[in-house]
């Protein structure tokens, strides 16, 4: 799969980072153990503590203090479980909490002197790209990898993970129990279709698309929901993440398009139903084309409630 001129979403980004080397992360949960050591205090998890991630064993001697994360993702997560005093440097691209220290620091191809010179005592990553873990092993400087996940038992996992390896397990454990009280709220408030409600997911103007068994399109599971995506030719092949025609979409006509790509690309459902043919499809002249944030429907931390919420609203209003 190649990645469009713009970037792609982190979550299908991941595919094409994966075919490209061999050092990304796996699916698997990631595991936690820890050594006895006195607490920081209630909740704060034991040090030294060693961890199992997608990279292998990470081994932390003390509570970090100065934490360089390079994934936008877990730069919301570590805010979140209540770490952000301890987050030093994140990459560019983490601009959510507006609050968190944003460099030039890149995730994609990281800066090995520009991290080293920030002195950090834990590095987070969402892809091991250029091997930065034996790069930064050299120097001392554990690195944790916590990829895409391919279903939200990997969210709270990951939360998990963090809460052990920043000394906050308390308030990963309340962060998980939050997110899980909200999406059972939001799924029961839900519609319930007596079949799938078809939708196209849309990455990029190219039709780059995802299909149900990656992880956005579990969450839309969640809620009735089929990706049009599951039944094009070489889907599986391209890791969930296919590039659609326009004629294939229009073929489908889905109940519903979700636009993942409004800021980058500026589409909204005027600019779709422009499109040549597009404003005869069901979901067009229904008005079913829901405009979702970039940033949001590319995630997997905390805010995946919000994306789960504004497809769960748009269903409601569309069942009306």
């Amino acid at each position: 799969m190649r990645v469009p001129s713009r970037q792609l979403p982190i979550i299908a980004l991941a595919v094409a980072l994966a075919a490209a080397c061999a050092a990304c992360g796996s699916s698997q949960a990631p595991t936690a153990t820890a050594t006895s050591a006195p607490a920081a205090g209630p909740g704060a998890g034991t040090f030294p503590v060693s961890l199992t991630a997608a990279n292998g064993k990470v081994h932390l001697p003390a509570r970090p203090a100065a934490i360089i994360s390079l994934s936008p993702t877990l730069t919301e997560m570590l805010y979140a479980i209540g770490a952000g005093s301890q987050v030093k440097a994140v990459d560019a691209d983490s601009n959510y909490p507006p609050r968190a220290p944003r460099t030039k620091l890149s995730g994609l191809a990281p800066n090995v002197e520009a991290i080293v010179a920030d002195k950090p005592d834990l590095v987070v990553e969402s892809y091991d790209t250029g091997n930065l873990t034996k790069r930064l092993a050299a120097f001392s400087i554990p690195v944790l990898e916590l990829p895409a996940p391919t279903q939200v038992a990997g969210v709270y996992s990951e939360f998990t993970q963090l809460g052990r390896a920043t000394g906050h397990v308390a308030q990963a454990s309340s962060e998980n129990a939050t997110i899980r009280k909200q999406i059972a709220a939001i799924v029961a408030a839900a519609p319930h279709p007596a079949k799938p409600v078809t939708y196209y997911y849309e990455l990029d103007q190219t039709y780059y698309s995802l299909t149900s068994s990656t992880f956005v399109g579990h969450l839309l599971g969640l809620l009735g929901m089929k990706s049009i995506a599951d039944a094009a030719k070489g889907a599986a092949a391209a890791g969930g993440y296919p590039q659609l025609s326009s004629e294939y979409i229009l073929r489908s006509d889905p109940a519903f398009i979700l636009l993942a790509d409004t800021v980058c690309c500026h589409q909204n459902a005027a600019a779709v139903a422009k499109r040549p043919g597009w404003a005869s499809m069901s979901a067009v002249k229904a008005g079913h084309v829901i405009a979702l944030n970039d940033d949001i429907a590319s995630r997997w931390g905390p805010r995946i409630v919000d994306l789960l919420r504004t497809v769960a609203t748009a269903l409601r209003r569309g069942g009306q």
